[in-house]
């Protein structure tokens, strides 16, 4: 029995008496903003809104400025960060990628073998 896998999700378990669990790129996106966004020193996503509105709009507007790929069981994230103005950028970049990671790898137990951050803007309060 073949069965359909939608483009751009995987499949974490796969058994004919228990079923697929799948995560589409979309909700890996979505963790890794979320992630990123909690650290200190990070504004915003690069074209993303600010936290404190993030309730009020669905997923693809969280996910802009983030970019996933899912091989196998890894996953690589490109992300696009504004910083906040007197922020050490390499220290906050570091917290960034161990706090996505984390939660990629938590959250979905898929390993997260690359975190790459492009700093696209500095805010000044």
């Amino acid at each position: 029995m073949e069965k359909d896998i939608e483009k751009k999700t995987v499949v974490l378990k796969d058994e004919e008496n228990v079923g697929v669990v799948q995560i589409a790129d979309d909700v890996v996106a979505m963790i890794a903003s979320l992630a990123t966004t909690e650290v200190e020193g990070v504004s915003a996503m690069a074209g993303n809104i600010t936290n404190e509105l993030m309730s009020r709009v669905g997923m693809k507007k969280l996910t802009k400025g983030v970019k996933v790929e899912v091989l196998n069981d890894s996953v690589v994230v490109w992300l696009a960060v504004t910083v906040e103005y007197g922020y050490n950028i390499p220290a906050t970049c570091q917290k960034v990628q161990s706090k996505v990671k984390a939660a990629i790898e938590n959250m979905t137990g898929l390993a997260c073998t690359d975190v790459n951050i492009r700093i696209a803007g500095v805010k000044v309060k």
